[in-house]
């Protein structure tokens, strides 16, 4: 009754983990909210208002989204990108995992996952019936693929067509890419196709934010949304910036939509709007640096002998490995933590690590962002007793995490 391709599949691990969490809170459990990925902050004032005064929209919107949006958002990417993009470009989603799953879906080809890879990537490109070739990397690369990884795949078969997923700043790994240029030239070279996920990228904690679309704008579909840099992950909305090389792409992905979700909720494609022709920057830029501080001082207190970390470059998560630990895999190890410090991580073998790897990603996410945020502009100078002050979970969280770690 049910195909065994769907039957294979578990739940997302990313959201699994939130209801996890969320039913240990309601048994008064103390538990360390360090495995989902959700922005702590409130949704800017504007965009909620805006929400409420289109409250009584109503009507089916065109399957490729409002028109007004569509603008908004493409003179928005136009100013940080090499390309000079339109409306036309612009498809408008129910957030962009469901744009990357119809993508997987219309896509004939083999599908080039870095290790380690957004937890949502492997089983789309299965449901899409796609090969997957996973890209080993490295922590001194930032946990991106070399270029020469790349192209010792794909020069083995020139002729299939190949989708590669860049996600920089990265989930689960919080690094940026830097060998942008470098992929790009194979890109080129054999044709390939690049998801670009830049869900993170206004959260990037280097304010000279470089995407692959720089390099190879023609190659290349821009993935974001309003979930992380807005806080409005809730709201599920997202869109795809496909270039005008890839029209039939494009058109075909407007087919799916139209037999899927029709159009994204009206009401909240009209309060979309404001995210990009209003002034966000003092909003995101709060965001970034109560994160970045946040992040170093997870950072700083947990790295050690027995605890490898690489500092966040954006976004909210770290992926520690414990490099002493006797498990026989990474999910039985953070089952560990659990039951005997409350703090919740993510194992690294959702993320395409082998599951003897005693990794795991953290999300630093844990506090009252709001609160946080009413306190501290933009250019504010933040101590550690602030975040002992604002972020009480994270300062408690982190020193269960490195006295665990430390324990034989």
């Amino acid at each position: 009754m049910i195909k065994k391709i769907v039957k294979n599949l578990n739940l997302s691990a990313t959201l699994r983990i939130n209801e996890i969490s969320k039913d240990l809170e309601s048994q008064s459990k103390d538990i360390f909210k360090f495995g989902f990925g959700q922005s702590p902050f409130k949704v800017p004032n504007q965009l909620v208002l805006e929400l409420k005064n289109n409250a009584t929209e109503n009507s089916y919107l065109p399957i490729q989204g409002l028109s007004e949006l569509r603008l908004a958002i493409a003179k928005y990417i136009s100013l940080k990108k090499n390309y000079n993009y339109s409306s036309e470009n612009i498809l408008i989603g129910p957030g962009t995992k469901e744009l990357m799953f119809l993508l997987n879906i219309l896509f004939d080809g083999e599908v080039l996952l870095p290790i380690p890879s957004w937890v949502s990537y492997e089983p789309q490109a299965i449901l899409g019936r796609n090969r997957i070739h996973w890209l080993q990397t490295t922590r001194e690369k930032n946990w991106f693929p070399s270029a020469e990884n790349i192209e010792k795949i794909v020069s083995r078969n020139k002729d299939k067509n190949y989708l590669l997923f860049i996600n920089s700043p990265n989930n689960p790994s919080g690094q940026v890419c830097e060998n942008l240029e470098e992929i790009s030239v194979i890109v080129k070279k054999y044709n390939i196709l690049v998801l670009s996920d830049e869900i993170y990228s206004e959260l990037s904690f280097d304010d000279n934010y470089k995407s692959i679309a720089n390099f190879c704008p023609e190659k290349t579909i821009i993935s974001n949304g309003l979930s992380k840099w807005c806080s409005a992950g809730g709201w599920r909305i997202g869109h795809f910036v496909i270039p005008n090389e890839l029209k039939k792409l494009k058109n075909s992905m407007k087919v799916l939509a139209s037999e899927t979700f029709s159009a994204v909720s009206a009401p909240i494609q009209y309060a979309a709007i404001s995210a990009y022709e209003k002034d966000m920057s003092e909003y995101v830029k709060s965001s970034r640096n109560i994160l970045k501080n946040v992040g170093e001082y997870v950072y700083e207190n947990l790295t050690s002998n027995k605890v490898l970390i690489s500092k966040s470059q954006g976004g909210f998560y770290l992926m520690p490995e414990f490099v002493d630990k006797k498990f026989i895999s990474s999910e039985e190890m953070c089952a560990d933590l659990l039951n005997n410090t409350g703090v919740v991580l993510l194992p690294g073998s959702d993320f395409g690590f082998s599951k003897n790897k005693l990794i795991a990603r953290l999300s630093f996410t844990d506090f009252n962002g709001e609160e946080f945020m009413k306190n501290f502009s933009s250019d504010q100078i933040i101590k550690e007793e602030d975040i002992v002050k604002f972020a009480p979970k994270i300062i408690e969280g982190t020193k269960r995490l490195k006295v665990w770690a430390e324990s034989s």
